[in-house]
């Protein structure tokens, strides 16, 4: 549905969105999360040709972006952060309006308009204003107009910021009901919601896709490997012992949450990459006569892998930079010493 293929997008010196490549399937919802300035955004308005890129390709249902626009752009609907919204005009109105810029035939014009705005619910504010609005409302009305023409892909950019409560529930029902029929893209930084709405979640930091998996499998993905948690009728250092002696076991460390054992010690057990461990953890136990008294596979949470992936990014560029300066100052202090 969607091919990214080595895409950067540079301001002067400043990469935004470096060499990222990922691919987007048909009748999914997907999660785009990343920190602030991490190049979510910029790859947003490359994908639906509001930007162009530096170089890099970008491929929706075969159309090249920047080759074939408006063909590209008919299997899209985008919802910016801020709904591009003309205060004077009504719902209706500016919907009408929209539905003749995306070239609709005179005759489903109406017809279309009525339609979408019974998904989004929003008939009951057709003719108000738009700057009368509540501010979700005013999302509702944004994705009304992404709807129109009923495309293939729907790309939403922070679609429940700034609403309330009960708002942000109503928009995110719509969203999963959406979900059916579409296929959606949907940046948040509300990490929860991602991880109730999305089938899989795209991961980006400084502008490189450094994660892409669905949220039960990303944990997987960032901690290397699985993780259990045990409780095992021994002193800690035999159990810890008994544990690390096992192979496939890559990290034992005590743990001070959740359910106890009495007259146990309770251990957090994770395996390497790609292993599943429980069998071999039963087996050490029982081969040593050492009873193990509980075991629970420890499901990590979508912010905690987040912040284990973009940190870990984060660390890496931090690392290269200061290899560079000091690289640098090697090389001017060098070239003094030579000159003297």
């Amino acid at each position: 549905m969607i091919e990214i293929q080595d895409l950067v997008k540079s301001y002067g010196g400043n990469v935004a969105v470096d060499h990222l490549s990922a691919t987007i399937e048909k009748g999914k919802i997907y999660g785009f999360l990343g920190p602030n300035g991490a190049g979510k955004s910029t790859t947003m308005n490359i994908m639906t040709g509001y930007v162009a890129s530096t170089s890099g390709t970008v491929r929706i249902d075969g159309h090249d972006i920047l080759e074939e626009p408006e063909e590209a752009k008919r299997h899209m609907g985008y919802l910016p952060e801020i709904p591009p919204l003309y205060m004077d005009m009504s719902p209706y109105e500016q919907l009408m309006f929209a539905a003749e810029l995306k070239g609709l035939p005179r005759g489903e014009r109406r017809g279309q308009v009525e339609e979408v705005m019974g998904r989004t619910q929003i008939e009951d504010m057709a003719d108000r204003l738009n700057k009368h609005l509540s501010r979700g409302y005013r999302q509702r009305v944004g994705l009304a107009q992404a709807l129109l023409g009923n495309p293939d892909i729907l790309i939403l950019d922070e679609p429940t910021a700034g609403l309330d409560p009960l708002q942000i529930t109503e928009i995110r029902e719509l969203i999963r009901q959406l979900g059916k029929d579409h296929t959606v893209i949907l940046s948040s930084h509300i990490l929860s919601e991602v991880s109730a709405l999305c089938d899989d979640v795209l991961i980006i930091s400084h502008g490189k896709l450094v994660a892409q998996d669905s949220p039960q499998r990303l944990g997987s993905l960032a901690g290397g490997g699985q993780e259990l948690k045990v409780a095992v009728k021994a002193s800690r250092s035999r159990a810890e012992a008994l544990l690390r002696s096992i192979p496939e076991v890559k990290e034992v460390r005590l743990c001070t949450e959740g359910w106890k054992e009495e007259g146990c010690c309770q251990l957090l057990v994770r395996g390497r990459e790609g292993s599943d461990i429980r069998e071999a953890v039963f087996y050490k136990m029982a081969d040593t006569r050492t009873p193990l008294m509980g075991m629970e596979r420890v499901s990590r949470s979508l912010e905690a892998v987040f912040l284990e992936l973009t940190e870990e990014e984060t660390a890496e560029k931090t690392e290269k930079k200061t290899a560079e300066e000091t690289a640098e100052k090697r090389k001017g202090e060098d070239g003094h010493a030579g000159s003297v």
